[in-house]
């Protein structure tokens, strides 16, 4: 079984960065490709079909919430978890809610949150 194959969704140019860097530093996990909107994240999923989507919550134009429910209702469907910096206590309702298997607060992301999330997704898929 391959790298489970991780697109980047954020509007700011340094969390991008991060992400990437954690995504490659995390065994089994590669970087399928990176968006900057909401919209974009819909193209580019159609086009790479990416395993996992990380998705920021505050992005221009639509918003990772709506994104987030745009792409599960795409006919092969990606896991998406959604980050930004609200708490995790305080967002994981309004993530469930959408459809998205976990909300990670951006400051505990990281190797071990990448892989829980992954878990996470294969325990309710």
């Amino acid at each position: 079984m391959g790298a489970v194959q991780v697109l980047v969704v954020d509007d700011q140019e340094p969390f991008r960065r991060a992400a990437v860097a954690v995504i490659e530093a995390t065994d089994g996990f590669a970087v399928a490709g990176v968006a900057q909107t909401g919209e974009e994240s819909v193209e580019v999923v159609r086009l790479l079909g990416p395993d996992l989507v990380l998705m920021d919550v505050n992005l221009p134009g639509i918003d990772g919430v709506e994104a987030t429910r745009r792409l599960l209702a795409l006919p092969s469907p990606p896991v998406v978890a959604l980050l930004s910096t609200y708490e995790e206590e305080d967002f994981a309702d309004q993530a469930r809610a959408c459809g998205a298997v976990a909300y990670v607060g951006k400051s505990t992301f990281g190797p071990a949150r990448l892989s829980q999330v992954w878990q996470l997704a294969r325990r309710a898929g």
